[in-house]
């Protein structure tokens, strides 16, 4: 009893109190900052930082008006614009207002000499507070602070990226896949979903291009990303794209229409089927005689019309065989035909017949549309003969 009476009075010191409030503070401190630029915490933090930062701007304007002009007074203005709700930022802008009357005050009228409060430093400041004041109300009525709209951005591009990433196949087969969104941007109304169905005996792969490019197609590719994900696998081969086809007239959109490009192989046997709901035809290269040949199926764009019918086209991949998908942006553009298109691709390809197609896609798709305003996907399933596989 004599020895935990000692060891209370040890954790009652002073020392021993001081501490305990030092790590619940540092708690605390570490909490409200993850809820903070997570979006979901308080921004007084924010706001008192930026609330201290102008009578420091005042001040200096004040001690030497050259190098700290009044107009210095956009800049927690511009910051409170991305980082405070619309409340806290009016009163931001009401000490602002009276930084800018008491440095008009002392510094004397504008006609007097340079470096002092002029109407067009009045403008300046007032016009970006009322930018600042649009982006806050826009950014409340979204939902979205400006902290995680950048996370949410990032984090729908990965989702994209992970949902079209191609399933592993096994020794004597070789996939690469290769997307280039239309102008650099990060999104693209091209994806590609696929899995391995049949116990993994079957590789399905779907090729989708959405209409629009870019960003404006990029949220739409990613709501079908996650629905044709789902249906994959989940259906029969012959009803996917039917199914497919519902769901876009389910969502009765503007731009509703898109082509899509199923692939169902039997990694087995090397045959395989070949839907087509108006995309472009798929390209088979024949190890055999060396030349390629396409592969057209039969159906109608998705979301244009109810009871759709796509009837496939069949194939086999021999040894030393390669198969190629890929959206329109890669094979056509304003001032070149499909066609064209396709003799310019292929006869890139053939660059690669010898050495084998690994790392191909990614090369081709800059040898054939690098400066293409469109968005362009290429899809490659080689099946390896013995000599390229023995080397690899």
């Amino acid at each position: 009893m004599a020895a935990g009476r000692e060891r209370r009075a040890e954790a009652d010191t002073f020392t021993a109190r001081w501490k305990k409030q030092w790590h619940r503070a540092r708690v605390g401190m570490r909490r409200a900052a993850v809820d903070y630029f997570r979006g979901d915490g308080s921004d007084w933090v924010a706001l008192a930082g930026l609330l201290l930062t102008i009578p420091l701007i005042t001040a200096g304007t004040l001690a030497n008006s050259v190098w700290c002009a009044p107009a210095a007074l956009v800049v927690p203005i511009v910051a409170g614009g991305l980082l405070l709700r619309p409340a806290s930022l009016l009163g931001l802008y009401a000490a602002a207002a009276t930084a800018l009357i008491v440095e008009s005050v002392k510094l004397g009228p504008y006609t007097e000499g340079a470096a002092r409060v002029t109407p067009g430093v009045v403008l300046t400041v007032a016009a970006c507070g009322f930018f600042g004041l649009l982006v806050a109300q826009f950014r409340s009525r979204v939902g979205v602070p400006w902290r995680r709209g950048g996370t949410m951005l990032f984090d729908l591009r990965e989702r994209i990226r992970v949902q079209s990433k191609l399933p592993q196949l096994p020794d004597g087969w070789h996939r690469e896949m290769a997307l280039r969104p239309a102008g650099g941007q990060s999104f693209s109304g091209d994806f590609v979903v696929a899995a391995r169905t049949n116990g993994g005996r079957t590789l399905e792969v779907v090729l989708t291009d959405v209409s629009g490019k870019g960003m404006d197609a990029g949220s739409r590719a990613l709501l079908l990303s996650g629905a044709f994900g789902g249906l994959l696998g989940s259906l029969p081969p012959h009803a996917f794209l039917p199914a497919a086809n519902g769901y876009l007239l389910r969502q009765d959109w503007d731009e509703g229409f898109a082509t899509s490009i199923h692939l169902v192989l039997d990694l087995d046997s090397g045959d395989y089927e070949l839907y087509s709901a108006g995309h472009p035809p798929g390209l088979q290269l024949s190890a055999g005689s060396g030349r390629w040949e396409e592969k057209a199926a039969d159906g109608p764009l998705l979301g244009v019309y109810d009871g759709a019918q796509f009837d496939p086209v069949k194939g086999t991949l021999r040894p030393g065989d390669v198969l190629m998908l890929f959206t329109d942006g890669l094979v056509e553009t304003s001032d070149r035909d499909i066609v064209e298109g396709i003799d310019r691709l292929t006869g890139e390809a053939d660059r690669y017949v010898a050495g084998g197609f690994h790392g191909a896609a990614w090369h081709l798709i800059e040898a054939v549309a690098k400066d293409v305003n469109d968005d362009r996907a290429l899809l490659l399933i080689c099946r390896e003969g013995p000599t390229a596989a023995a080397s690899r």
